[in-house]
């Protein structure tokens, strides 16, 4: 369990899922998330600090089961760890600030896109609508959304 003190109080608020899956490295269940067929522009944000990390713009379908994004908002927003559990060497992918488990990032993206597929959990999210970046502080990242 690795909690952040500085974000206690965020974190007494998540729900079971998503304490489980920011808190405890948990998976959601492919096809379950909340935001997996979200279309609408904006930007994804860690629902633990708060911080940016993926815009509407970069989310594309997989096929995968979660909501996968060519790249973060901020490459410095994400840390990436190597994670050998399950028996495979795969990439983990954290936030920079909230330290909340997101998912994994792996290399067959669209090529198009830089090639990259950071597999993303909906728990992990919080999904902050265009309409409402500026009057929640997000105004500088407007320039990364586009409508779908």
């Amino acid at each position: 369990m690795r909690e952040c003190r500085k974000y206690a109080d965020a974190i007494a608020r998540l729900n079971a899922e998503q304490y489980r899956v920011t808190q405890e490295s948990g998976t959601e269940r492919p096809g379950t998330g909340e935001y997996l067929h979200n279309e609408e522009p904006g930007i994804y944000v860690d629902v633990v600090s708060g911080e940016p990390l993926f815009a509407s713009s970069d989310k594309f379908e997989s096929g995968c089961g979660w909501p996968s994004f060519t790249k973060p908002i901020e490459p410095a927003g994400v840390n990436e760890l190597r994670d050998s559990s399950h028996g495979m060497m795969r990439t983990e992918v954290r936030s920079t600030h909230g330290d909340s488990h997101l998912g994994h990032v792996f290399p067959d993206g669209p090529r198009d896109r830089g090639g990259l597929r950071y597999c993303i959990n909906s728990a992990s999210l919080r999904f902050v609508h265009r309409d409402e970046m500026e009057a929640e502080g997000y105004g500088d990242y407007l320039d990364q959304v586009e409508a779908i």
